[in-house]
């Protein structure tokens, strides 16, 4: 089994991740976030946000409309050339990508394939009771044309004054030809995106500053290694004058992950004829100068980072039997391999799991209160069933950096055993001193 199909298990197992509309056969390539992935989720988004919005005065945030007026799509190019070139199986009638196809064959049943043509992947619904002409508008398929948008009233409200970012983050869709491979293509996903704007004559030192904050967030998510591949010539936006892809080494080949691109001013140009606004900065220090901005736009998906974060994570590993007596109940010998998730103890979805020895009411009425007492500060879960060594590898999978177990002794020495994800090393700790232990330990 590789790596892909051990995460899928594992996801659906112990619920990070499950297929969408299951019950009723699935919808293509559609999935739906269970308790732990949304909690995983969240953690990446609330990280994200801390560290480039909060954290940072040149930065402020917007969450605006999924449905936006259809003359912003019109503006930006979308309507006319937001589109991948799609082939028909005359055969099967499958269809695909052209450019992920080699030759005129149809990959899956041999059949000829029918000339090229261009598919918008805008997905279309419509305002009001009725379909008709004019009620046409988009589900957005990024989440940057609202910070283009609101790029004015956002300057009016904060003062900002240049160099500053607006950030967003939420859903685009996209009616993708061939989604696949899990979660990293998909037709509803979210973006965590940043529009910087800057005077063009400073464009390259944000680049290179923006470029380094996202090497650095990806050493905070915990990726080890990536590529970083500059687009040439002719395979760039028009508009831009550099483009890096950041990718990575998926199971299924190299493949982009985040980008950021030098979008120049071709946005709130676009964005000013069509609208009929005066969108132009004005600086403060010289009131006669007027201009567009130029943007340095850094762009994250969230759910490629929940994906990448797994695959970095999850590790198998021998475990020597010792150790394992330890965790056992009755001291028995048991599997000697562990699945364990060795998240960023930022990222992990359940922080902290109090584990009393048996269901017994007077290891209960300690476990209990001490759970609803620190579930105050982290997320924590509460387990009683099956033997400590099992309870033991379920954290392990759901990568919990800590188990709180509570035995027979606490209520005498009014104290815990805490053991660590990583090191399976146990420790005892008074009660009172627990709540301070783990913010030291998890901060």
């Amino acid at each position: 089994m590789d790596l892909m199909d051990k995460i899928l298990s594992l996801s659906k197992r112990r619920g990070f991740i499950f297929p969408g509309s299951e019950i009723y056969g699935g919808l293509a390539n559609s999935w739906d976030y269970g308790p732990l992935g949304a909690e995983l989720k969240k953690n990446i988004k609330d990280e994200w946000w801390k560290r480039f919005v909060r954290q940072r005065p040149d930065v402020v945030g917007i969450d605006a409309a999924l449905i936006m007026n259809p003359k912003v799509w019109e503006a930006s190019g979308h309507v006319a050339g937001f589109s991948d070139p799609l082939v028909e199986c005359k055969k099967c009638h499958e269809r695909f990508r052209a450019d992920h196809v080699d030759g005129t064959k149809c990959p899956s049943c041999g059949g000829e394939l029918m000339a090229p043509k261009q598919f918008n992947l805008m997905f279309k619904t419509n305002i009001g009771p009725t379909e008709e002409q004019g009620s046409e508008v988009y589900l957005r398929p990024e989440t940057a044309q609202a910070m283009f948008v609101d790029f004015k009233n956002v300057l009016d409200t904060t003062r900002k004054r240049l160099p500053f970012g607006i950030a967003q983050m939420g859903k685009a869709f996209r009616n993708e030809i061939t989604p696949g491979n899990f979660i990293f293509r998909t037709r509803e996903f979210e973006q965590m995106e940043i529009e910087y704007f800057v005077k063009e004559s400073e464009w390259e030192k944000h680049f290179e500053a923006w470029l380094e904050e996202m090497r650095s967030w990806l050493k905070h998510l915990g990726v080890k290694k990536w590529h970083e591949q500059e687009i040439p010539d002719g395979e760039r936006a028009h508009y831009s004058k550099r483009t890096v892809d950041i990718e990575y080494d998926y199971p299924f080949g190299r493949k982009e992950l985040y980008g950021l691109a030098y979008r120049g001013n071709f946005d709130l140009t676009q964005h000013e004829k069509f609208s009929g606004q005066d969108l132009k900065y004005t600086d403060p220090e010289n009131p006669k100068e007027k201009f567009l901005p130029h943007v340095i736009e850094p762009t994250w998906g969230v759910d490629r980072s929940l994906l990448v974060a797994m695959l970095e994570a999850y590790a198998e590993e021998e475990v020597k039997s010792s150790k394992l007596k330890v965790e056992s109940e009755n001291g028995e010998e048991e599997e000697d391999t562990r699945v364990v998730m060795r998240f960023p103890k930022w990222l992990a979805p359940v922080k902290v799991a109090i584990l009393p020895l048996s269901k017994k009411e007077e290891l209960a009425k300690i476990a209990k209160p001490l759970h609803a007492e620190l579930a105050k500060e982290f997320a924590c879960e509460y387990d009683e069933t099956q033997s400590i060594g099992k309870r033991y590898r379920r954290q392990d999978e759901i990568g919990t950096p800590y188990c709180v177990t509570v035995d027979f002794e606490t209520a005498n020495d009014q104290s815990v055993t805490v053991r660590d994800r990583d090191t399976m090393k146990q420790e005892r700790i008074a009660i009172s001193s627990l709540k301070q232990y783990l913010i030291d330990k998890l901060a």
